[in-house]
């Protein structure tokens, strides 16, 4: 696919200025998946901090292998690729991505928005957006992480239980307000902090709501780890893996 030089009617150029950060942007009218061409971009050796912005998706993709259209003008889609010298990085990535996120996108939405187990953000009990990590090794350290965002401005017509943000928020804006955000949380290594866990916890989507998976029981929330944990009985069984049903 061709690159593009504006994103949102905006100079790419511009937009990298306005992020304040050591950054390049990629920008493309439509692709199959921002996190293909992620893949793509670093085994040609593109260097830390390129993010992919692509205005629609054919195939964008999530967890377990979910997949959907992006349409045009209907969100931000996005993958950061970063290539950390720390494997701790990955320890709570995912959540940690999200956590950070929501602190900027309160600023763009009618409510304060919450996170649910293990990579997704949501206003009001509507999903609002979700979180890809995918890792490439070579031998026994990381060669490269991507970090795939997608995030709806309007409710997504793929997904009936969906919302978006306020009216009138602009996709560039927002990829200006993320970006540092992004490469911040990425650059953190090692388990939740206390403060951390502690706003995690006020945004929680799950916690005290009954599950069916990854097990049956009552989500208590989660830990430094970036476990989930839930209350089976009289036992709190903490799960690393897998993915969160809620009843």
């Amino acid at each position: 696919m061709p690159e593009v030089s504006q994103y949102d009617g905006v100079d790419v150029y511009r937009l990298v200025a306005q992020t304040l950060s050591n950054i390049s942007i990629r920008a493309f009218d439509s692709v199959s998946s921002t996190m293909d061409i992620g893949h793509e971009l670093a085994a040609q050796d593109e260097p830390a901090g390129t993010v992919i912005v692509a205005e629609s998706q054919s195939s964008g993709r999530g967890r377990s292998g979910k997949s959907w259209t992006s349409s045009m003008g209907t969100g931000v889609w996005l993958t950061l690729l970063e290539r950390p010298a720390n494997a701790q990085v990955l320890d709570v990535l995912s959540l940690r991505v999200g956590l950070y996120l929501a602190r900027v996108l309160d600023g763009y939405a009618e409510r304060s928005v919450q996170l649910k187990w293990p990579n997704d953000l949501y206003i009001g009990g509507r999903k609002l957006g979700g979180i890809l990590i995918e890792t490439r090794w070579r031998e026994d350290r990381i060669d490269y992480v991507l970090i795939g965002v997608g995030i709806n401005l309007v409710p997504s017509e793929d997904q009936p239980l969906s919302v978006g943000l306020k009216r009138g928020v602009r996709a560039s804006q927002l990829l200006v307000d993320i970006i540092p955000q992004l490469r911040l949380a990425a650059q953190i290594a090692g388990p939740f902090s206390d403060e951390e866990l502690m706003e995690f916890s006020s945004r929680d989507f799950a916690v005290g709501r009954s599950c069916s998976s990854p097990m049956r029981g009552v989500v208590e929330g989660i830990n430094q780890d970036g476990e989930l944990l839930v209350r089976s009985g009289s036992e709190t069984v903490a799960v690393r893996s897998g993915s969160l049903l809620l009843d």
